[in-house]
């Protein structure tokens, strides 16, 4: 009979190779009309709350704390947005702050954390977690990232997609078609489709297609090995590369979307996971964080304070503000 001990032993070891990447770096330019503070300047999303509460970075760093343990949390985030997330990830261990110099992408934006992630712990499983999501049943949530991760685990040469169960049509939304969908197994991806019109979002709920949550957990060799020999000077340069040095290099990369141009093509190597409906808004546009405001009663600024916690802008009260001075101050932004 197998000891007791060695079989906590091994599954705390398990534990210990789960990583949380959380991406906090980009400008939100879509959101721009909307999340200008008084002084004129454009807050990025993340660090923007919803409602008055916990910043969006915030909640995604407690949406990761659901899969990995604390030391096993990591963020990438953007030197120019220093004022805004040095309160919030204070908690999180100095290595585990991953400062890009300028934004050159998504999928530089994973590469960099990737490359040190797999410095330390060449076995990581890793969760990548956007930190522009809403999520209403965050229990839920998190144990679709947990399943995620374990099948990574499992099958080190796949890579795991979230999906979310549609609601319904949505033009704003990317979608994953699924192989085949049976209850809560992971199927092979067919393919990508990006925003489509009302009657292909209706003929893709037919098929069986999902939202494409941009959640994905895998083994870092297997995420390394998306971005394959056109990014090998890339990847020795920040390998090596410190201080002024890496800055300049920084500057010359072009920007390379992590999705568009290494997901797709690659679909032989993702697998996607159905996760039940729990509530999933991607708060990219102005759009979408007006249908979540509408989705959660929200009413309008009376209750709303001014000034979120720890300075973060509040979405809902600058919604409500330029709704509340006309239909040409709000149509502007929804544009």
């Amino acid at each position: 009979m197998p000891d007791k001990t060695l079989r906590m032993d091994l599954s705390f070891e398990r534990q210990r190779n789960r990583w949380a990447l959380v991406l906090a770096g980009g400008e939100g330019r879509r959101l721009q009309g909307l999340t200008r503070n008084l002084q004129g300047v454009a807050v990025p999303k993340q660090f923007c709350t919803l409602q008055g509460g916990p910043s969006l970075l915030e909640e995604a760093l407690q949406r990761a704390a659901t899969v990995a343990q604390p030391d096993r949390i990591c963020t990438i985030v953007a030197a120019q947005h220093r004022q805004w997330w040095t309160g919030i990830v204070g908690q999180l261990p100095q290595d585990n702050v991953i400062v890009q110099p300028q934004n050159r992408g998504t999928a530089h934006g994973i590469l960099l954390p990737l490359l040190k992630i797999a410095a330390r712990d060449p076995q990581a499983i890793i969760v990548l977690l956007p930190a522009d999501h809403h999520i209403r049943d965050e229990e839920l949530m998190s144990a679709s990232l947990r399943q995620a991760a374990d099948l990574a685990a499992g099958h080190r040469e796949s890579i795991y997609l979230l999906g979310a169960e549609p609601e319904g049509p949505d033009v704003e939304l990317g979608y994953i078609v699924p192989a085949h969908r049976s209850g809560q197994e992971a199927a092979t991806v067919l393919r990508f489709i990006e925003k489509p019109t009302a009657a292909r979002a209706r003929a893709l709920l037919d098929q069986g297609a999902l939202w494409n949550m941009f959640i994905v957990a895998a083994s870092v060799q297997a995420l390394l090995g998306l971005f394959g020999c056109s990014f090998a000077s890339t990847i020795a340069a920040m390998r090596i590369l410190r201080g002024s040095s890496f800055e300049e290099m920084y500057q010359q990369l072009r920007s390379i979307d992590f999705s568009r141009d290494l997901l797709h093509g690659n679909e032989s190597k993702l697998k996607v996971l159905a996760v039940p409906n729990c509530g999933w808004s991607d708060l990219g546009t102005p759009q979408r964080i007006a249908m979540t405001l509408r989705h959660l009663d929200y009413e309008g600024a009376e209750a709303i304070p001014v000034s979120a916690p720890k300075g973060c802008l509040n979405l809902a009260h600058q919604y409500a503000r330029l709704r509340g001075l006309g239909a040409a101050s709000i149509t502007h932004v929804l544009e």
